[in-house]
């Protein structure tokens, strides 16, 4: 299954209509990978279906997230960038000095989770971590003051 059908089985599974419009915004939001802004993805949606009004695709990202499939992150641009929640969770390593973002596939955070949800009597349903310090090269370079380049 991919992303984009995750995201149209979620909407399903809670009782929204699967219009062509959220069809292609789940679609193109799969498609970039799940990093983007909403008015990124706008664009993006425009492109194969200009029909598509701003505030159909701003609705659907606001339902996506109320329904854990996304969350906004805010990376210093001013606009947050929606990220896809694969099995609720998503993780980075964000570079201080260049921006550069990896993405790391695995989840190490499992039992960390049970152990706040259990001390703080919480049900959490997932998490975004993201780690913050020098790339390979920004380090081999020296960088280290925190000012991005």
């Amino acid at each position: 299954m991919t992303a984009g059908d995750e995201l149209l089985q979620s909407l399903k599974s809670h009782g929204y209509t699967l219009t062509a419009a959220r069809r292609q915004i789940c679609r193109t939001l799969a498609e970039a990978g799940g990093h983007v802004t909403a008015d990124q993805l706008v664009d993006l949606v425009r492109q194969e279906a200009p029909q598509t009004g701003r505030m159909t695709v701003y609705r659907t990202l606001d339902l996506l997230c109320a329904l854990g499939a996304l969350r906004p992150v805010y990376q210093g641009t001013g606009a947050a960038h929606f990220i896809l929640l694969h099995d609720g969770h998503h993780h980075h390593l964000v570079c201080t000095s260049c921006g550069q973002i990896i993405e790391l596939d695995e989840c190490l955070l499992n039992e960390v989770a049970e152990t706040i949800g259990r001390r703080f009597q919480f049900d959490v349903q997932g998490h975004l971590l993201e780690l913050f310090g020098l790339c390979g090269p920004c380090r081999d370079q020296g960088a280290g003051n925190g000012e991005r380049r």
